[in-house]
């Protein structure tokens, strides 16, 4: 299902836009009318996405091509070239979505520091560099910039304390910047996706059968969730009916949180 929130004349940024949950993302501002821009670490994934998201912008009834962008989130002077580039070539910036992540499963007790320290540089802050960058961008009236957060930032989860550790992270830097940036016009918030189908956070986290079926009875709605939910989630974040919402935390997941995950179930 569709939403039916248009973003015609807007300029989105996604991180991390070139696979997943972030592409569909990107996708669903494109054909909401938005001009697009992606940022990922594979040259290759960037070129696939913005002929992806060019056509997405066709089928929406504009011809304006969207932009890609081969960085690496941990590099900060990468990520504000890239949002100053789109800036100039695309007349502003009004929203910037930060959702690159990294995860895996390891034990606390095995987990190397350098595992530790790649998620929480890549995450956290990843998420910093973004944001701190987008600020000059999006300091106006409506300039909104939205996290991808995940449920471990509040549940504690079996062989994810490094993505615990650093969504938590990612949630508070969340809060404290609607606070501080709210006076100059920019909203922030998180976005917080529960098991979603198709994805790669998926196949590692449930990579069986077994595991699978696990997890759907473990949503109330006795379901995975499609990437558009996520989607549709964002273009209602970025939009004029949510001009009054920032500093919170938006579970899209099926009841998946408010059921404290069942983990281990």
């Amino acid at each position: 299902m569709q939403a039916t929130f248009r973003c015609d004349g807007s300029t989105v940024f996604v991180f991390g836009g070139t696979s997943g949950i972030n592409l569909g993302i990107a996708e669903a501002f494109a054909e909401a009318g938005a001009t697009v821009a992606v940022a990922s670490r594979s040259a290759g994934k960037v070129e696939a996405a913005v002929a992806r998201l060019t056509d997405a912008g066709k089928r929406s009834g504009h011809d304006r091509p969207a932009s890609g962008y081969a960085l690496d989130v941990r590099d900060a002077a990468a990520v504000g070239t890239a949002l100053d580039a789109f800036a100039s070539a695309a007349g502003g910036i009004d929203v910037v979505v930060s959702g690159a992540a990294g995860n895996f499963l390891a034990s606390a007790a095995t987990l190397s520091p350098n595992g530790f320290k790649a998620v929480v540089d890549i995450d956290l802050l990843g998420s910093f560099h973004v944001a701190r960058a987008a600020y000059a961008h999006l300091r106006k009236p409506g300039g909104c910039l939205i996290h991808i957060s995940a449920p471990q930032a509040s549940i504690a989860m079996p062989m994810q304390a490094h993505v615990c550790a650093a969504k938590a992270g990612v949630d508070m830097l969340t809060r404290t910047l609607a606070l501080e940036w709210g006076p100059v016009g920019i909203r922030v918030n998180s976005v917080s996706p529960g098991p979603i189908d198709d994805t790669e956070g998926m196949r590692r986290l449930a990579p069986d059968e077994a595991s699978r079926d696990r997890c759907v009875r473990s949503v109330p709605m006795r379901r995975m969730g499609d990437v558009r939910d996520i989607a549709n989630a964002c273009l209602f974040v970025a939009s004029d009916a949510a001009s009054y919402v920032s500093g919170t935390v938006i579970p899209v997941d099926g009841g998946w949180a408010a059921a404290g995950a069942n983990v281990g179930s």
